[in-house]
């Protein structure tokens, strides 16, 4: 897909996209900016436009756990109680996953949110099978599991006490300081090497992050996260994505506070721009960094190993399982040394979390004890 030449609509007060991006599925593609009022949020966020309210959809779900056959990603299973994400961070990777429902992954995947509101339940029975063989479980892979609206449903936080009765390890990643409410069972957990949990901050410039993860919470707020989960014993680590060239560029700085505030591990991936994804981040540099826009396409398509002929059809991105997540060539190799040389100087990654299998009962997930 490549987008057309033409002016960028104006930015939403609060939303990370400003139009409803049409998706591959749709019979026609035309572009249209939905208008609404909007509920709240950020008052001295310096962008203008209406912007749509939030909208959460509650849905039965059919399955909880997900598998994952991919080599470049460390879990076998995930569990994401949610569809679609309030913090509206324009580089998401699951932005595209809208398209499924008939969405627009563009202001359709920031306003209109799934809710899985038998997660809970659904995980306990897939967990209580005898055929189920525990395996590292990640929470928020797809999106983020401490969004806004887990405040009132609490989805996350049953998905977690399931995971505790049947004894079974898991992993989370968020960018929300919202994982604070959940310590008391987090710690309870990792005292038995149950839980790790994962912090994003993708740049210590609040300004940038106000435009590029605008309902996520402030940096600041993430090193305050994180310093609470060590505090409360819980092994915790930052990750420091995407890197998305001529953008954010402090990885450096964000690594050094992490470990500060006690992060004891990293990892980082590169911008990826599979399907839709590709027209909105050019829309969103078009709003914000026109100056930059082709810089930052062209770094990224080198990343990617994407060819002439790909580029010149507007392609910036390659799945290929080997490369897609740290790219390949120069620039990728540069970038592995400078969080590698960080990584060595802060003492981060020396030690591996260790989860235990071994303590996984399936009669416990069913609320049943055992004899050994």
């Amino acid at each position: 897909m490549n987008t057309p030449a033409r002016k960028p609509e104006p930015p939403i007060k609060g939303r990370g996209i400003a139009t409803q991006v049409v998706h591959r599925f749709a019979k026609t593609r035309t572009r249209e900016l939905e208008d609404d009022v909007w509920w709240g949020g950020d008052e001295d966020t310096d962008v203008t436009g209406a912007a749509p309210s939030t909208q959460v959809i509650l849905e039965e779900a059919r399955s909880a756990l997900s598998s994952n056959d991919s080599p470049d990603i460390f879990f076998e299973q995930s569990v994401n109680p949610y569809r679609g994400c309030e913090h509206g961070c324009v580089y998401c990777y699951a932005r595209p996953t809208h398209s499924y429902l008939n969405l627009s992954p563009g202001l359709d995947f920031e306003t209109k949110i799934i809710a899985k509101r038998n997660i809970a339940e659904v995980l306990r029975k897939e967990l209580s099978s005898p055929s189920h063989r525990p395996s590292i479980v990640n929470i928020g892979s797809a999106t983020d599991c401490y969004q806004p609206v887990e405040r009132e449903l609490k989805l996350t936080r049953g998905v977690m006490e399931v995971m505790r009765d049947a004894r079974h390890p898991f992993s989370l990643i968020t960018k929300s300081s919202g994982v604070e409410r959940d310590l008391d069972l987090l710690a309870e957990l990792a005292k038995t090497k149950l839980v790790a949990a994962y912090v994003t901050i993708t740049t210590l410039d609040a300004q940038l992050a106000r435009i590029l993860e605008p309902r996520a919470a402030a940096p600041y707020r993430r090193l305050r996260t994180i310093r609470a989960l060590a505090e409360a014993g819980v092994p915790v680590g930052v990750s420091v994505a995407p890197q998305i060239p001529f953008i954010n560029e402090d990885m450096e700085q964000v690594l050094a506070a992490a470990s500060d505030a006690g992060a004891k591990s990293a990892f980082y991936t590169v911008l990826r721009l599979p399907w839709e994804l590709n027209d909105i981040m050019r829309e969103w540099l078009q709003q914000h960094y026109p100056d930059r826009a082709a810089r930052v396409l062209a770094r990224v398509q080198d990343l990617h190993g994407v060819d002439e002929a790909a580029r010149m059809a507007g392609r910036s991105y390659d799945s290929d399982f080997v490369s897609r997540m740290k790219g390949s060539g120069i620039w990728a190799d540069m970038l592995r040394q400078r969080f590698n040389t960080t990584c060595a100087k802060l003492g981060l990654n020396r030690e591996r979390t260790e989860l235990d299998l071994s303590q996984y009962r399936p009669a416990l997930a069913r609320g049943q004890g055992v004899l050994f």
